[in-house]
């Protein structure tokens, strides 16, 4: 079931994609075992993760949003391809911290408001590139909404939300990210903003069964969209035992000898999937031969 859609307005200047992340951030909870407030803050930095991947242009390119900042959460990190496809760490799953002033999970007080948002983008060139802004909130969308008006200078009103419930499943997740062109005139401006004010949560309108179709239109009303593409995306993790090779190649070949002498198999887990990749003493002295020949 597809569960992101674009649209522009019928004058071209703006551009909407919606996405539903019930999945997607159900498949975060599962795999860290997060509690109710990471879930709710990590949710929403995979879903942003996301929507900006779904923008780029190259069949290989990918871009990673990282958080460090000084709440209890810790370090957050998303990665998303160029299909929208993400996965997503946090580096303390669990945290316990009470309800902010307006009776909700306290994302910003999980995740920090002083600290940088990271935007790295993969674009297949030789170095890859990379954005750092202050973080504005720790809201996440607002953030996200800073550092396309302040790094690529293109006005963007970004929305993420989670729902999760009394058992810490996801009841709703999603997003949406609404960009202007530069040639978007006054009078669009106008009925985009009047339109976003006027709507309610993005989790909200997800979990009474809107589609991400149906909440475009709601904020096109007057701008008569139209359907630019439709997708699939998941929670998706490309770890695998040849590139955890890789990385344990690079640790250097007396490193690799130093840990195979001590006897024992290594365990390298997957900070993404949770997946493990267990090898012996002679499987690393045969990559310590590597780095050798190399």
């Amino acid at each position: 079931m597809k569960n992101l859609y674009r649209a522009i307005s019928a004058d071209g200047s703006a551009v909407c994609a919606v996405l539903d992340a019930k999945n997607i951030v159900s498949e975060i909870e599962r795999i860290h075992k997060s509690s109710a407030v990471v879930t709710a803050g990590l949710g929403r930095l995979t879903i942003g993760a996301s929507l900006m991947g779904y923008n780029l242009k190259g069949k290989d390119d990918s871009i990673t949003l990282r958080i460090d900042a000084d709440g209890p959460a810790g370090q957050l990190v998303a990665v998303a391809n160029s299909m929208g496809n993400v996965k997503s760490c946090v580096t303390n799953p669990v945290v316990e911290i009470p309800l902010n002033s307006k009776g909700k999970l306290d994302v910003a007080g999980a995740v920090g408001r002083n600290g940088n948002l990271s935007v790295v983008k993969d674009l297949g060139l030789k170095e890859p590139y990379v954005g750092v802004i202050p973080l504005v909130s720790g809201e996440i969308a607002e953030d996200i909404a800073n550092y396309f008006a302040s790094s690529e200078q293109i006005p963007t009103v970004c929305a993420l939300g989670v729902l999760v419930d009394t058992d810490l499943s996801v009841k709703s997740a999603g997003g949406f990210l609404i960009q202007l062109l530069p040639f978007a005139d006054e009078k669009c401006i106008d009925i985009i903003e009047k339109n976003v004010a006027e709507l309610p949560p993005v989790s909200t309108l997800l979990a009474e069964g809107k589609t991400p179709e149906e909440i475009t239109n709601m904020l096109f009303d007057g701008l008569e969209p139209n359907e630019l593409d439709s997708a699939e995306v998941s929670y998706k993790c490309d770890c695998s035992r040849n590139r955890t090779e890789r990385i344990l190649i690079s640790l250097g070949a007396k490193e690799l000898c130093d840990i195979a002498d001590e006897g024992k198999d290594t365990s390298v887990g997957c900070h993404f999937c949770g997946k493990e990749y267990v090898f012996t003493p002679d499987e690393l002295r045969k990559l310590a031969q590597k780095c050798s020949e190399d």
